[in-house]
């Protein structure tokens, strides 16, 4: 059995619960502008760089789609509603993150989230303190789900992505984990893992508290 030496961490819809401000509020700033986004679409851009989701929109929407006005529009939404209701945690969170720090396993968050805005929501948390590293979707060329920023994560880790975890919620997160060569762990959030994701998982649990089995043995 591998032995784990690190834990990455996606962010959004993982560790805090946020998908659903991004499903509820990509439909509303769409429909500001005058487009109806429906949950697949939104669906469809989780976790996505955006050299992808920017063309993505645009085929779902045609290419006038102002994709950066919109996503701006969201952004304000978002913002606006943390600011008056918080930040809430996925169930498990610091379960699963005093377990691995109690065992010594290095901890990276990789997000496709704006470095520093998800440096507020770690602070914000109360969670920063538990990560070694910080990977952010700004701090690389090419997004998930390309390897990359997995493969950025466990070299700032100092590890081989083979031993390190890789913690997701969304089937573009897994495939670059599962393609960055780590133990691709679904954490499902939105959706369930389709046929060809749950070809790529090493794991999947309902919540971060269970995934401490995953490591029994292995750390």
């Amino acid at each position: 059995m591998d032995i784990i030496k690190g834990a990455i961490f996606d962010m959004d819809g993982l560790m805090v619960d946020t998908e659903k401000l991004y499903l509820r509020y990509w439909k509303e700033a769409a429909a500001d502008f005058g487009y109806e986004m429906k949950n697949e679409h939104v669906y469809a851009i989780r976790s996505l760089a955006r050299k992808y989701s920017i063309p993505k929109l645009k085929s779902f929407f045609g290419q006038d789609f102002p994709t950066e006005e919109v996503r701006k529009r969201r952004t304000e939404l978002i913002n606006a509603h943390i600011e008056k209701y918080g930040i809430d945690l996925k169930k498990g969170l610091f379960e699963l993150l005093d377990f691995l720090k109690a065992h010594g396993i290095k901890l990276a968050v990789a997000t496709a989230t704006p470095r520093e805005r998800a440096l507020y929501c770690l602070e914000k948390i109360g969670a920063r303190h538990y990560f070694d590293a910080v990977i952010c979707g700004d701090m690389i060329t090419n997004g998930k789900p390309d390897p990359d920023i997995y493969l950025t994560a466990a070299h700032a880790l100092g590890l081989a992505p083979e031993q390190c975890a890789a913690f997701e919620d969304s089937p573009n997160g897994i495939r670059a984990a599962h393609s960055a060569g780590c133990h691709a762990i679904m954490i499902p959030d939105m959706t369930q893992p389709d046929e060809e994701t749950a070809s790529l998982l090493s794991a999947v649990y309902d919540d971060l508290a269970q995934a401490v089995n995953y490591f029994e043995g292995r750390v």
